[in-house]
């Protein structure tokens, strides 16, 4: 047949089976053997015939199958490249954040922590410009001919009296200081402030170190008086610190400004070390005056001095004896007959304690008897038959004078100091107190006593009764 030589000659091509290898010999066999399959058929379908076939049910459509090409075993050693599904790209992480609450809690102590550290670091610089918590220190430096504020400041610093150089610079910078400071040897202390340092450095020629002591019980009036005899300042400078001045303690925080009395009472009585201009040649001379444009010391370094010795001296546990104090206070107006309103009205603050210490200081002839006196003046603040604490140490600071004795007219001046005419304390303190007699304030004596009247030793003589006092004045002009 045709067909079989063509294959014959086909299996017979040298190039093609070469080429196409064993598949091309398989292929060929099974074209031959399909080929007698269909010739045999075709002869036996002559010879008989054959039924027609019945009709096949036709079969249900098969799903389509992927294409899955098949590759010829030459091409086995190629490979395709397969497809990998790639995996989606992963969106981008979120930076996870804090919930709101934190947010807002570490915005407010980060704001709590920056304002507390300007807060420290405020009050470093303000301690170093006012010098309000420098120890008590003399230091002796030398300021050069030659010598420039930075050369100043490097000498301060060096010898402890300025802490930060930079703002005592600004400082310089602002008042015009270098014009101040004059070349020589000066003597300083820790608790100058800055503008107290740059005085100090003025090279003023009368500008010495003097020693003055203030008596206690003395008044505002008679230390202001005996500093500018003293050459340290002018009474009147020191009258307008006193009464304008902001100095900053909790002791002072209600008293109101104006009154050239405002520091009554917190003035403590002790020696002390301040610049004057008077030498000691100048002690023997009655008619010295103050010397036109001289600078003895700083108003106001001068009154902090008193003013911090006093802090000093009245201690915590002196602040605590008035809580103290007042329970005791309470009980006996309660046993007296007080009502809760007048119970709540007398009771003691500090204020009131250095008042009640000023009264003692005056009225008292020795440290020995102050809690005595003490008892009698809180006797009568306790008392609904003694309203009055009838003190002439009081209408004497009222009047603004001393005198030997008081007239029926000054007993009678109308003003809130006058203890024989209006009850309770007076306004204020009436002098400067020294520290036995706030002692005796915060710690009096229990006595039965309402009366008092100095003997003739010097001494105070103590009555519980009215007709016992009037006896012992008797037995004093009886003496006379």
């Amino acid at each position: 047949m045709a067909d079989e030589r063509w294959l014959d000659e086909l299996s017979k091509d040298p190039d093609l089976t070469a080429a196409a290898g064993d598949d091309v010999d398989r292929l060929i066999e099974s074209t031959l053997a399909e080929l007698e399959d269909s010739d045999r058929r075709m002869e036996q379908g002559r010879a008989e015939p054959q039924p027609e076939p019945e009709p096949e049910p036709e079969p249900e459509p098969e799903p389509p199958q992927p294409f899955q090409p098949q590759i010829p075993d030459i091409y086995a050693d190629l490979e395709l490249d397969e497809e990998t599904d790639e995996a989606p790209e992963e969106p981008p992480r979120r930076r996870r954040r804090l919930a709101t609450g934190w947010r807002v809690l570490i915005y407010v102590v980060s704001v709590l922590l920056v304002s507390f550290v300007l807060a420290i670091f405020g009050w470093h610089c303000a301690d170093d410009v006012l010098a309000l918590t420098k120890p008590d220190r003399d230091v002796s430096i030398t300021v050069a001919e030659d010598d420039t504020i930075e050369d100043i400041t490097a000498t301060l610093y060096e010898n402890g009296l300025i802490e930060y150089p930079w703002l005592f610079r600004f400082y310089c910078w602002f008042s015009n200081a270098e014009e101040q400071i004059s070349p020589g040897t000066y003597a300083l202390n820790n608790v100058y402030d800055y503008h107290a340092l740059v005085n100090g450095m003025s090279g003023n020629a009368n500008r010495l170190v003097r020693t003055v002591t203030i008596p206690e019980g003395y008044t505002c009036a008679q230390i202001f008086t005996l500093l500018e005899q003293e050459g340290v300042c002018r009474a009147e400078d020191l009258y307008e610190a006193a009464a304008n001045y902001p100095f900053d303690y909790d002791f002072l925080t209600d008293l109101p400004y104006g009154a050239d009395n405002r520091l009554e009472g917190y003035l403590f009585p002790d020696t002390y070390e301040f610049y004057s201009v008077k030498s000691e040649e100048d002690n023997d001379d009655p008619d010295w005056t103050w010397p036109e444009g001289a600078v003895g010391d700083d108003a106001e370094r001068v009154i902090e001095r008193f003013l911090d010795n006093f802090q000093q001296r009245f201690t915590d546990e002196m602040r605590a004896a008035i809580d103290e104090l007042n329970v005791r206070l309470t009980a006996r107006m309660q046993a007296n007959g007080f009502t809760e309103e007048e119970i709540a009205e007398g009771q003691l603050d500090l204020h009131d304690i250095v008042i009640i210490a000023s009264l003692i200081e005056r009225e008292s002839a020795g440290a020995d008897e102050s809690p005595r006196i003490a008892s009698v003046i809180y006797n009568r603040l306790c008392s609904k038959d003694y309203p009055l604490l009838q003190i002439d140490a009081a209408v004497l600071y009222a009047l603004g004078e001393n005198r030997e004795e008081l007239t029926s007219e000054d007993l009678m001046i109308d003003s809130p100091y006058n203890t024989h005419r209006y009850p309770g304390l007076p306004a204020g303190p009436i002098a400067n107190p020294g520290l036995a007699s706030l002692e005796a304030a915060l710690y009096p004596e229990e006595t039965g006593y309402y009366f008092y009247a100095l003997d003739t030793d010097g001494t105070h003589h103590f009555s519980e009764t009215y007709q016992e006092h009037n006896a012992f004045l008797e037995s004093l002009e009886t003496a006379q």
